[in-house]
């Protein structure tokens, strides 16, 4: 079986190997354990149901609440050779009648059902009469009223598989769960002892920004964004159809390739506008929130909020669209506090306990966008998780920012927490500290406490961003069982014991910041690696064969793919196979023109390959030279490439000299000017330049004198040789 799961998964699917979580996932779900997968968007979920219902005898049952997502997964296994198919309201009678012979035949490997079609008594029969091997339920945050984006006859699926067959395995996936919605997920489906498989939250390619709205000037920010990442694919939220629709027309007028999409337009014309986007005929797609747009398209190079969401579970949902591919993706939100107010009025019908929840929900959106806290940082804490160091990554974290000392508001904020029992709310502690006198604060005699009106000289909006940032600095923490509980953490308690120094972050003054015009936040990636004419003739040719064989063009080969093309040239079918993501069913099946393609190339242009180096090493190793080539380009620092690929520095020179002495030029002055100043890289230049090998150990001993390190002997040695020899 193992032997099986490992050819399946080169052979079908074009990996060398798995990513993150995926093999013990696969291998539970194989082992008929029931599983919880946890992973955020772009992290490979889809392959921990797919390879095991390929490997596995018998039809898998997905769940999935997306119709638009049904049919493009299904394109994408059809594409590959794989035998699925989707049951929903969109089929004709004979249709779902195909649909169910196959299953019966046992032909089908992959059924998409929507809870909807699961619920209707004839489906329910027809499955019971069918081989089953699994049940996985994708989305399955929609399982939880205190999750972003509940839908009610989930909450029917368990039943209903036990009336199918009473022991199937079951596999539930979400990307977004904070731990009260993973704890709801796993009553609901009676998976308490489920294994439970956790991945990071943290998308490290993602870039997230928050800019202020204002109604003129936003519509030129827009405007100005998207024309700087032309050719691009792109996705713009907005609240409402009309703001839809207007964004849409605003972009064509001014020559931008969009479309919009939303429920309220014919569905033909959501289809098309929706296969467009998918098959690079439109750039940007202008969305509702409220709609939740199915689609799968591992290229999306950034994702602007014109509205702000109504949760950050659904914005970290909706963000997490970009970049799916592991390259770049900005994330835009524009804000202003206004909207919050406008969503919280939407919510006055509801019932009090859900228009609670969703206040809530709001007051974390509002929090996320006016806090001066590493994005990151707080979004991972959000999802319980911590990310100890900041990223770097984010807007926060490119700017200065202001800081003021925190450890006597913090002494203040936990004693609140500690001296009403951690019993309420983040809302209720800021009346208190602020001295509210209100029936509340009575009733509980909160007034009589000594820590009553401490904190009166600031705002309650100063005291909200304190305590906020204590959650993200992990000395408060949320209790899972009551929802907007706050208790103090161990390192809270510890921290009362004996207080330090604490340097807390000043939110956001957006009116403040537009008045003064910020200046934007500048994301770097450096020059790029591969062969930048190559890539475009590559995805010229990608567009011509999805033409063709009326495919989204990412279903023949995703960018990464082209992208290593690009860099090592592959001119026969064998070192086609080795590309990352390719694999010997995709060379037979759309191969030869891409081949034909390269070798005129590499002819025409005189290039001498690097397939010889790089292939030769194995898929698992030119995917690390791949993923160290693509990380150089964002200007990660190597200890932390190092750290990222679980190599030592020394052998992550090692990949980079290879990289370097097989043709590839590789711009690492970024590290380089951390690491020496310039007198000391004008010494390395001039040996470098007259020295008859480049060979370290002579180095050394001829530079004995200026004290360097062999390291830093490398890693000058890799600039010079990708300057001047590449």
């Amino acid at each position: 079986m193992e032997e099986k799961v490992k050819s399946d998964l080169k052979e079908i699917f074009g990996f060398s190997q798995f990513r993150g979580n995926q093999e013990p996932i696969v291998d539970n779900l194989l082992k008929d354990r029931n599983t919880f997968v946890i992973m955020p968007t772009g992290a490979g979920k889809s392959l921990c149901y797919q390879l095991p219902a390929v490997v596995r005898d018998g039809t898998a049952i997905v769940i999935s609440p997306l119709i638009a997502l049904m049919k493009n997964q299904v394109d994408q296994l059809n594409a590959i050779g794989i035998n699925a198919h989707f049951l929903n309201s969109t089929l004709s009678k004979s249709e779902s009648n195909r649909v169910k012979s196959e299953v019966l035949a046992e032909k089908t490997k992959l059924l998409y059902v929507a809870p909807e079609s699961l619920t209707k008594e004839e489906n329910v029969e027809f499955l019971k009469s069918a081989k089953i091997s699994f049940v996985a339920i994708d989305e399955a945050h929609c399982i939880s009223e205190w999750g972003h984006d509940f839908r009610p006859e989930y909450r029917r699926i368990k039943s209903i598989v036990y009336q199918i067959a009473p022991n199937l395995p079951i596999i539930a996936l979400t990307a977004t769960a904070t731990p009260k919605v993973q704890q709801d997920i796993q009553r609901n489906l009676q998976m308490e002892s489920a294994d439970i498989f956790k991945s990071s939250f943290n998308r490290t390619n993602l870039f997230y920004e928050v800019r202020p709205k204002s109604k003129n000037e936003t519509k030129k920010q827009l405007i100005k964004f998207i024309k700087s990442h032309k050719g691009k694919s792109g996705i713009i939220y907005c609240l409402s159809r009309k703001k839809v629709e207007e964004i849409a027309d605003l972009l064509r007028v001014n020559q931008i390739n969009a479309a919009p999409y939303h429920a309220g337009l014919d569905g033909a014309v959501r289809i098309k506008n929706q296969d467009d986007f998918l098959n690079e005929e439109v750039d940007v797609i202008v969305a509702t929130i409220a709609f939740g747009m199915g689609i799968d398209k591992p290229d999306v190079r950034y994702v602007i909020h014109y509205d702000v969401p109504k949760s950050l579970e659904g914005y970290y949902q909706e963000t997490g669209r970009a970049g799916r591919d592991g390259l770049e993706g900005h994330c835009l939100m524009f804000y202003r506090y206004d909207d919050i107010v406008k969503l919280d009025k939407f919510n006055k019908d509801k019932a009090v306990t859900e228009r609670e929840n969703a206040r809530i929900l709001l007051q974390e959106m509002a929090a996320y966008a006016e806090t001066g806290v590493c994005r990151r940082k707080f979004i991972l804490n959000y999802f319980g998780e911590t990310l100890n160091e900041d990223c770097g990554y984010c807007d926060n974290c490119k700017r200065d920012r202001e800081t003021f000392e925190g450890m006597e508001f913090l002494q203040i904020a936990l004693e609140a927490a500690i001296q009403t029992k951690e019993r309420f709310g983040l809302e209720h502690l800021v009346d208190v500290i602020t001295g509210q006198m209100n029936d509340y604060i009575q009733s509980y005699k909160h007034d009589k406490l000594a820590v009553f009106g401490k904190g009166s000289e600031e705002t309650a909006k100063t005291w909200t961003s304190i305590l906020r940032q204590a959650l993200v600095f992990n000395f408060l923490e949320k209790d899972i069982e009551n929802y907007g509980t706050l208790k103090v953490s161990k390192k809270g308690k510890a921290f009362l014991e004996a207080p330090y120094s604490v340097d807390f972050f000043k939110d956001h003054d957006f009116e403040r910041e537009m008045e003064n015009e910020q200046p934007e936040v500048e994301v770097s990636s450096g020059g790029v690696a591969y062969d930048e004419k190559l890539f475009e003739l590559l995805k010229a040719e990608r567009k011509k064969v999805a033409r063709a064989k009326g495919l989204p063009p990412y279903v023949i080969f995703q960018d990464p793919s082209l992208e290593e093309m690009a860099t090592i040239y592959p001119t026969t079918r064998d070192e086609l196979a080795q590309i990352n993501g390719v694999g010997m069913g995709k060379v037979a099946k759309f191969g030869g023109p891409f081949l034909k393609l390269i070798a005129n190339y590499v002819e025409e242009n005189e290039i001498e390959t690097a397939s010889e180096v790089v292939v030769k090493t194995a898929g698992s190793r030119s995917k690390v030279k791949i993923s160290i080539i693509q990380q150089i380009d964002r200007k990660i620092d190597l200890d932390e490439i190092a750290e990222n690929l679980n190599l030592s520095m020394n052998e992550l020179l090692q990949e980079i000299e290879q990289i370097i002495y097989s043709g590839t030029k590789l711009n690492i002055d970024y590290y380089i000017e951390h690491i020496m100043d310039e007198e000391r890289e004008e010494i390395l230049h001039d040996y470098f330049m007259t020295a008859e090998s480049d060979h370290i150990k002579p180095a050394l001993e001829e530079l004995e004198d200026e004290d360097f390190a062999e390291d830093e002997l490398r890693v000058y040695r890799i600039k010079f040789i990708s300057e001047h020899a590449n």
